[in-house]
């Protein structure tokens, strides 16, 4: 996943930042922005596919006090949290129908 700030972001301090993913989209920036949203220190978080022909996603963040770079980070290690406890579930109960 390559990642990458928005030009002329750099004036908006640490807290408010735009982030741009290449070759993401809709899948990624909404299960992101409902966990990042639900910090006490997010003031702000959106995302946007500027165009369908565009294999790109902006991702906003306005925080408070709180770098929007360590928001990132903490939001993507939480989904891959999320992500990690559905594929337990599932595979349990994938193995659970198996042997009924």
């Amino acid at each position: 996943m390559k990642i990458s700030e928005l030009p002329g972001d750099e004036d908006s301090g640490l807290t408010n930042r735009t982030y741009v993913f290449q070759n993401e989209s809709h899948t990624l920036g909404n299960a992101l922005k409902c966990i990042i949203s639900r910090y006490e220190d997010v003031v702000f978080c959106g995302y946007t596919v500027p165009h369908p022909a565009e294999s790109k996603m902006h991702f906003r963040i306005q925080a408070k006090g709180t770098p929007a770079l360590d928001i990132l980070k903490r939001g993507l290690k939480d989904l891959e949290k999320v992500c990690d406890h559905t594929l337990e579930l599932f595979e349990k109960e994938v193995k659970a129908f198996q042997k009924s």
